[in-house]
This record gives structure tokens, sequence and C-alpha cells, in this order.
């Protein structure tokens, strides 16, 4: 190996030097290798330490004197003494290399461990991956051997996010309904692809949908249009901006109308400027639309998103809830599309571990904020009349989808998007009525007071 070679070289020097310089002398008959060799051991050892028992060290001047147990010797025990020393120092030399090689090859073993310790490590990650996409409804829509290649990245780690999101969500719906999510792999040609599960005229839900997309590419005029509408600074390269997008989006539509809509989205953005630097943010949040109000329903839903927030910071939970509440705003009809929950945008700090970590926490919610709820009424009776009210709503829930959302906006302005996995969100049937205004006094007018003036809940 190099590094021994070294040191043996080191060693063949050192011993080469001595054996051809020991007999140097100066003008009083004092070797030269020996006064530089000990003027160096000399400093470096400090005068109360000896090279050997029984022996000391003086120097003058130029020269150097060996005296043997303080007895003077002639110019025959000089070049003798010389010569033993040079021997000795050689000795001392190679002793000093050896253990040089020691101290070398001890580092260079815990160097070894510890590449060692990484690469196990780096396996372990890998399979950790591996075991994590078995539990997924699909393969990830990236390679899998991309994703342990760049497994530090955000990229993935929100992909491997999305894909357990979607999964754990899609057993719990199977177990209540009995059904079975019909899953749906597609591929964008200009970059990325996506997964869509859909579970639609089961026993509970007339239509489920759980859809995770990574796309990535250019974004066009009208989507850079329209982040810059929300106060976002974009620089592209020859008036192009590289982007890559992720994130997991549901919508539950109930056959009962007891049993409340829920939608959930979160993702990730990352765009590439013209300097190379990267901007990037994380979005969603999770809301619920009921057709009638059940308080306890209404705390329970968001008493569970609160716990979330509050485990990064107090605020979180109050200004995201209002967030959501100005958000899911059909503001041609004057009223809320639910009862709200939290909603984000443009998340960017603190840093984005601690970001990615609040979406991992609030991801986590999906399933025990509402299945409790969808349990409770899973065998509430209902008449034809609230079958009714919960088609209407369903038409304001299509309103705001069409014409407000962000991310069906988003869809329909990106070229190659899947229409079919964006559209999932609408529910199979719906109702518009001309003039249509609940009687006073009636839950369904205790509804929309809710609708119109939102309350807080916890």
């Amino acid at each position: 190996m190099p590094f021994f070679a070294g040191i043996c070289r080191c060693v063949q020097v050192i011993t080469n030097y001595f054996s051809h310089n020991a007999i140097v002398y100066t003008r009083n008959r004092t070797p030269l290798c020996l006064t530089f060799k000990t003027r160096l051991i000399a400093r470096s050892r400090g005068p109360s330490q000896s090279l050997f028992p029984g022996r000391r060290w003086f120097s003058r001047g130029t020269g150097v004197r060996f005296m043997s147990h303080g007895t003077a010797g002639g110019q025959s025990a000089g070049r003798r003494g010389a010569l033993a020393i040079s021997g000795a120092a050689a000795l001392t030399a190679a002793a000093a290399v050896a253990g040089l090689l020691a101290n070398g090859n001890h580092f260079q073993r815990a160097e070894m461990a510890t590449r060692i310790s990484g690469a196990v490590e780096n396996r372990e990650q890998e399979a950790e991956i591996v075991e994590r996409c078995r539990r997924f409804m699909s393969a990830p829509v990236t390679d899998i051997s991309v994703l342990q290649s760049r497994k530090e990245e955000m990229r993935t780690k929100m992909e491997l996010l999305i894909m357990e999101t979607q999964a754990e969500f899609c057993k719990a719906l199977e177990e209540v309904d009995g059904g079975t999510f019909k899953v749906d792999r597609w591929e964008r040609k200009e970059g990325g692809g996506g997964i869509s599960c859909v579970m639609q005229d089961g026993k509970v839900f007339e239509k489920a949908g759980v859809n995770v997309s990574v796309v990535s590419g250019y974004l066009t005029e009208e989507a850079a249009k329209q982040m810059r509408s929300r106060g976002k600074v974009l620089k592209g390269k020859d008036g192009k901006l590289p982007f890559s997008a992720m994130g997991v989006s549901s919508v539950i539509h109930p056959k009962n109308p007891h049993i409340p809509t829920v939608h959930f989205n979160y993702r990730y953005f990352e765009i590439e400027e013209e300097d190379g630097s990267k901007q990037w943010w994380f979005g969603g949040g999770t809301d619920l639309t009921p057709v009638y109000i059940d308080k306890e329903d209404a705390f329970h839903f968001h008493n569970t998103l609160k716990e979330a927030c509050d485990k990064h910071h107090p605020q979180y939970y109050p200004d995201f809830k209002k967030w959501c509440d100005r958000y899911f705003f059909v503001r041609h009809r004057g009223e809320t599309r639910g009862i709200g929950g939290i909603f984000f945008d443009d998340l960017d700090s603190p840093g984005q571990e601690e970001a990615f970590n609040f979406v991992k926490s609030c991801a986590r919610t999906v399933v025990p904020c509402y299945l409790p709820i969808v349990y409770k009424h899973l065998n509430d009776s209902f008449t034809d009349e609230e079958k009714d009210w919960q088609q209407i709503r369903r038409g304001r829930y299509v309103e705001f989808n069409l014409v407000y959302d962000r991310g069906v906006k988003f869809g329909l302005a990106t070229p190659g998007s899947r229409i079919e996995s964006i559209l999932m969100s609408l529910p199979l049937t719906a109702r518009w009525e001309y003039m249509q205004e609940p009687d006073k006094g009636s839950r369904e007018a205790e509804m929309l007071e809710v609708l119109r003036n939102p309350k807080e809940w916890v």
C-alpha cells in the first residue's frame, strides 16, 4: 500500500544516511551528522531527558562530546563513541519510524472501520427504502435505485412520505368499506408521472380518490404567472424555469350524508433559477366538508390537527386555520366550502428539514382525524331530503374546485398533466337547484349559517 511503502522508504533513507555519514568529522573530530542529529534531538527532548540510561549529552558550539559515565575519551574513543551513537541514532530513528508505522496502521484501521461503518449504514438505509416501498400501493414513481442514490435529498424524502400516506389512507378506507382501490399508474412524457388510486360505488364511499404525482420539466408561462401573483420572484434562464413538484391529494365522497367529505393535500415544489440556485417550498392542508353540523365531529377533527401543529409551533394551528377559512371560500356564493381545518402554502421556513417534519406530522393525521368520524356515522339512517341536500352541497364543492382551487388550476395549466387525476376530486353526482334556500330553523339552515360565518371549534 502507498502509505507503508513510503514508511519503508523512510527507514531505508535514514539507515543509509547514518551508515555513510557516521565518520564525517568536524575540525575537532566531532561527527557532522551526529552534531546535526543531536541538536534536533536535544531541542526536541529537552535537557532533562536522556536517550540512553547512564549517558549524558553536552553541546559546545558546533561540536558534541560523548561522556561515558562521566569519563572523557580520546580520539579513538571519540570515533568509537561517534560510531556507536550513529548506530544507536539509526536504531532510535528506526524505532521511531516503527512507532509511526504502528500509529499509521492504527489510524488506517480506524479509517477503514469508519468506512465500513458508513458503508453498512448506507446499505441499511438503502434496504430500509426497499422495505418501505413494499408497503406502497404501487412501486414509487421514481425508480427505487434512483431514490437510493439520492436518499439524502428532499425530493426522495417527500416522495417516500406521500407514497406512505397514500398507502396508509387507502388501506384504512378499504377496511371500513370492504371494497378495493383500483391502482392506476400513469406517465408524463415531459417528465415524471403518478399513481391514482380510486374506489367507486363502494358500500360506504360513492367515490374515493387518493392520488400521488411526481412531475418535472419546465414551468409554463401561465403556471409561472400564477406563482408570481403570490409574490414569487422567479428568474429563468432564457425564459425557462426547470421545476420538480410532488404531492399526495385525496377527496372522499361518502354515500351517507351524515359522513362528511374530507380532502387533504401535501406537496413539495422546487424551482431552479438561472444562476443554478433553487427555490423550494411546501404546501398543503386537511379540511372537512360536512353536510350537517356535528359539533363533536368538528372538535375531534380540528383538535387532531391542532395537536399535530402544536408539536412544531403554537401559532401554526390558529394561523393555518384562518388561512384555511379564507382559502376555501366560494366568493360568488359568499360561503366557505366546509368547516375548514388547516391550509398553508409557500412554507419555506424555518428550514427545509423543520418544514418537512411539520408536513410529515400533518400527513400522519389523515387517518386518525377522519376514520373515527366515518365509523361513528357508518350506520346512520337518512332521508331522501337529506340526500338531496348532500347533492346541493356537492355542487358547491364542484364550483370551488373548478373556479378557485390552485392545484386544479396548476394541473390544467401544465402540459402533459393527466386530466382524469386532476378531476378525481369531483363527485360522481351533484345537484343544482334554481334559487334553493333552506327553511329557517332547519338543520340545513344551521349548516349554511356556519358556512357563512366560520367558527372556532377548539
